[in-house]
């Protein structure tokens, strides 16, 4: 591997601080989030590392900012990092869990390192596989609570519409009624009414005919008089 030291430093430098020392934090406890995570669970408390261990070694180094980050690759609550202590040309090589280190690795070999990271890549997939399904569960989970909360409010929705219907067909079917009552009392009141007319119709007829006998009988007493 052929490395330039300045440069990679430089160009990391920037990068890591911008960034919030992403490798540093690893030795450090996670800051507390502005929002609850809802998916994640509470991880055990981390066993604190032994004083003379390789990983307290790379916590120290990483403090002091001895120490530069190659690349680093998270797969889930997982990670592994490749770093590089430019001064003795040594990598660290860190498998981590929620920025706990797990397994740090210390060697002079640029292929060795490349392979322990190439290996620690891999298993962080398969123990992110667990936590990767339990986050897509845990989205589909609240993603068909909110199709039922949306479906239970139409049904709901569909029911008052139901009960309003009910209630107006009821009330139509009352007007109806009513309607037809009073439709068919002014019917009776109607007809009623008719036959009171043709019974004075009938009157007036055979009271116009009486008086034209009267006025025909009283002309023929008049003619014959006058002979």
């Amino acid at each position: 591997m052929n490395v330039n030291v300045r440069n990679a430093v430089r160009g990391l430098g920037l990068g890591m601080l911008i960034a919030g020392l992403s490798v540093n934090a690893l030795a450090q406890p996670a800051p507390a989030s502005s929002a609850p995570t809802a998916v994640s669970p509470t991880p055990p408390t981390a066993p604190q590392p032994a004083a003379n261990s390789t990983i307290s070694e790379l916590q120290q180094l990483m403090q002091s900012q001895s120490i530069s980050e190659m690349r680093t690759t998270y797969n889930g609550n997982y990670g592994a990092s490749l770093l590089f202590k430019p001064e003795s040309r040594t990598y660290y090589v860190a498998l981590f869990q929620q920025k706990n280190f797990w397994r740090v690795v210390k060697t002079n070999s640029d292929m060795q390192a490349e392979q322990i990271y190439k290996s620690f890549v891999g298993q962080t997939e398969k123990l992110a596989e667990v936590d990767i399904r339990r986050i897509k569960l845990e989205a589909e989970k609240t993603y068909t609570e909110q199709l039922i909360a949306a479906q239970e409010t139409r049904l709901n929705a569909l029911q008052n519409d139901l009960v309003v219907q009910q209630q107006q067909e009821q009330n139509v079917s009352v007007q109806q009624d009513q309607a037809r009552q009073q439709a068919q009392l002014l019917s009776n009141k109607q007809q009623a009414a008719r036959n009171e007319l043709r019974g004075l119709q009938n009157r007036i007829r055979t009271l116009e005919a009486q008086q034209t006998i009267l006025d025909n009988s009283n002309y023929g007493d008049a003619k014959t008089s006058k002979k």
